[in-house]
């Protein structure tokens, strides 16, 4: 891959990320460097709780960054209507994108009515108010035919992402411990090939490096949820990847050089 194209901007890169605040443990002033980091970085997004959207909003504000509000995070499980208040009430305090999990148990139940009248009414909740959706399809609870008829029924009603993973996906292994995969290549490539050309895909779990980033790009993804947003954006710059750079990003050398900050 050759990574040093002049097609591909540092900025580029920074505006496929939504930097995930996500994490249960993460304390306010966590929140809140997370979302320095947000900003400085020039991301498309930082990825937050609930509850934390009207503070993100404030200081997000006039940033070029926007506010992704979670909803029915992380197990799906939330009535339909919840969903749809929870959407509604983050998109007031702010929120400029919804990543909402799907019924998962529905899913895997084969309840294909549910699941469809569920994207259908949170989708137009989020549309009505000018914001888009992304529907996070948790991977690694599916088989290829849920994923399939997902895709189908994000393309039908229009919805603006298709999502691999939530981060939180958790799957016993055969050791007993629990772990998740997140986003693989064949899963990747899979909801390319089923979801409509307007649906763009999010890649969730498992980018932590440039390389991994350049990696599901090339897959067709157009933004992925991460935690590595400083190192992925510094390996760029490091390695040469043009301008644009991101302002927070940028210092000047004395030969003219830009330089990510602190590395």
């Amino acid at each position: 891959m050759n990574i040093s194209s002049p097609v591909i901007s540092v900025n580029d890169l920074a505006k496929m990320i939504d930097h995930s605040l996500l994490h249960p443990t993460m304390t306010d002033a966590q929140v809140r460097a997370g979302l320095e980091i947000s900003r400085r970085c020039g991301v498309a997004t930082a990825c937050v709780k609930p509850y934390s959207v009207p503070e993100s909003a404030a200081f997000l504000a006039s940033s070029g960054v926007g506010v992704c509000a979670v909803a029915g995070f992380p197990h799906g499980n939330s009535h339909v209507q919840l969903k749809i208040a929870e959407s509604i009430r983050a998109i007031e305090e702010g929120a400029t994108e919804i990543d909402v999990v799907v019924n998962i148990a529905k899913v895997l139940g084969g309840d294909w009515s549910y699941v469809s009248n569920e994207l259908r009414l949170v989708n137009q909740a989020c549309v009505s108010r000018g914001v888009i959706l992304k529907v996070i399809f948790e991977n690694d609870y599916l088989q290829e035919s849920h994923i399939i008829r997902l895709c189908e029924l994000v393309t039908e009603h229009g919805i603006a992402f298709a999502k691999t993973s939530s981060g939180y996906g958790f799957v016993k292994q055969g050791s007993g411990d629990y772990n998740y995969k997140g986003a693989t290549e064949a899963h990747l490539r899979l909801m390319r090939k089923h979801c409509g050309p307007a649906v763009q895909i999010k890649a969730a779990g498992g980018v932590r490096t440039l390389d991994d980033l350049l990696r599901v790009r090339a897959l067709g993804v157009t933004r992925i949820g991460a935690t590595a947003t400083e190192a992925i954006l510094a390996e760029a710059i490091r390695r040469g990847l043009p301008g644009p750079i991101p302002a927070g990003l940028q210092t000047t050398s004395s030969t003219g050089s830009k330089l990510a900050d602190g590395y």
